[in-house]
């Protein structure tokens, strides 16, 4: 291992990515060196890099919060990982199980890539508590997939609107998260509707969809009160926000689970209040899950055989192309591989 290596940084919210030779840094106690792998994108990355979305960001700033890589050092009284075993990062770091930290006035927001340094670099050192062992059954490249994308997926259907067989579940996007809860809500056993670009079809049925009904149809609920006899969506994944929020209100079952997701259409969430107090409906706020749950997903991972979807990998070098990329839009991931 050399004294220096790559890394992708910025000087100031809205600058150019440049990659620049800094020194390989060093563990201390409690912490493991880790050689990095793979690192997925996510659209929050591209935030953070154009407005930094109101975070402290510590100049000169690395971006980027899923990694998948090799440990090759541990600092002193690090004991968790030996040697060469293979792990992924956690994207909210301290949250380790039970409830998010954070209170009423200041939700927590301390998320690698963001409040903590980002890993877009060939190493990376990080508290070992941060990390938790890849799936064993996955590269590096679909393993690095999994801490955002992957948890946010499992912890909305499965942690928190408790999916079961015999459900149906809509998923209203075709990105990565949504890909994720296809293939969630698949294992166990639900019918699954998605909704997305007409031209995704074909390929998301490959994928195991039941029905697919195109997001920009003028009859959208009609549509899904027909395939649903009437009765409705027992979960839905909204990871559009904005008012389309309201049209996951009037799709949804009595008694059904609306897990808010993304933002894509705005923050600022709208939906008409009758038919979700008449029909009861829960709604989940998720922001990622815990450590505790990203190993449940791996578990599930190895167990099931699930399979990240890859729109597309870059090398090391080709990182703005990639960034370039998801600014146009994916169906699947996008991911940077590391020599």
């Amino acid at each position: 291992m050399t004294d220096t290596m790559q890394r992708w940084e910025i000087d100031a919210v809205g600058e150019r990515l440049t990659m620049r030779t800094v020194p390989v840094p060093v563990p201390q106690h409690g912490q493991v060196l880790v050689k990095v792998r793979a690192v997925a994108l996510n659209y929050r990355d591209k935030m953070v890099l154009e407005n930094g979305r109101g975070l402290p960001l510590a100049f000169p700033f690395t971006p980027c919060s899923d990694l998948s890589g090799e440990v090759v050092a541990s600092g002193p009284g690090a004991t968790r990982f030996t040697t060469g075993a293979r792990v992924v990062s956690a994207f909210t770091p301290e949250w380790i199980d039970g409830l998010r930290p954070g209170d009423a006035r200041t939700p927590a927001y301390r998320t690698l890539g963001g409040y903590y340094p980002g890993v877009l670099a060939e190493y990376v050192v990080m508290p070992e508590a941060w990390l938790v062992l890849a799936p064993s059954t996955l590269s590096d490249a679909e393993a690095a997939t999994l801490p955002v994308a992957g948890l946010t997926a499992w912890f909305a259907l499965v942690e928190r609107a408790c999916v079961r067989a015999g459900d149906t579940v809509l998923i209203t996007s075709t990105g990565g998260v949504a890909l994720f809860g296809l293939q969630i809500a698949k294992a166990h056993g639900a019918t699954v509707i998605v909704s997305g670009r007409a031209s995704n079809e074909t390929r998301t049925r490959a994928l195991g969809a039941d029905h697919y009904v195109d997001s920009r149809s003028d009859d959208w609920v009609e549509t899904i009160y027909g395939i649903t006899a009437d009765r409705g969506v027992d979960h839905v994944l909204e990871v559009v926000g904005g008012n389309h929020l309201g049209k996951s209100v009037q799709v949804a079952a009595v008694g059904a689970h609306i897990c808010q997701i993304g933002a894509l259409d705005g923050f600022d969430l709208s939906a008409p209040a009758m038919p979700l107090m008449l029909k009861d409906i829960t709604v989940h706020g998720i922001g990622t899950g815990s450590r505790r749950a990203l190993e449940n997903l791996i578990r599930a991972v190895d167990r099931i055989g699930l399979k990240p979807v890859i729109s597309a990998r870059y090398t090391m070098t080709d990182a703005l192309a990639a960034f370039s990329h998801l600014e146009r839009g994916a169906f699947g991931k996008i991911v940077i591989d590391f020599p």
